[in-house]
């Protein structure tokens, strides 16, 4: 015979189907750059919004790296409000696409630097989860482009699930 005290308890009852999760998510935040990699990260989203029934909250960064040279000036600002709208556009047509799939969700478009937008945003509406691809650059990419998905790791207030471009997937396409 053994003798159970109430943590072991807890611990035991957790193999039950009906008991409910050790954790709860509201909301799940995916940045997108519409790359195939980050639509991949949000085929992982979707499975746990639905078990949660969190919302997703689908992030796209317009970042505008200006360059001075010999193509004449730039005009920022229209070259900015149009990646702007732009990533709306597409935004919107996954929004389209998940409100078929009956999910809770909402869209955001920032302009600066993504890691910052990521984080900021993940602050701001109190995010449980970050879902995040890379693409897995390594080498000289990596010390040039850096990796966002690295340093969202490190600054976020919250859980980050990464997403890499190859793996073993768990989730059905």
């Amino acid at each position: 015979m053994v003798d159970l005290d109430s943590k072991d308890e807890k611990l035991l009852s957790s193999g039950n189907p009906s008991a409910k999760p050790g954790f709860e998510l509201k909301r799940i935040l995916v940045p997108i750059d519409f790359s195939d990699c980050s639509k991949k990260a949000l085929q992982y989203a979707i499975p746990f919004a639905r078990q949660f029934g969190a919302e997703l909250i689908l992030l796209h960064v317009v970042q505008v790296n200006y360059y001075a040279g010999d193509f004449g000036t730039v005009d920022v600002a229209l070259l900015e409000g149009e990646m702007r709208k732009n990533g709306q556009r597409q935004l919107d047509s996954l929004a389209t696409e998940m409100a078929s799939r009956d999910l809770s969700f909402k869209t955001e478009v920032r302009t600066g630097r993504t890691t910052s937008e990521i984080v900021n945003l993940a602050n701001e509406t109190n995010t449980d989860l970050i879902i995040l691809a890379t693409h897995g650059h390594t080498g000289l990419k990596h010390v040039l482009l850096g990796s966002v998905a690295e340093n969202v790791v490190r600054h976020a207030p919250c859980p980050v699930l990464i997403v890499r471009e190859v793996e073993h997937d768990f989730v059905p396409a």
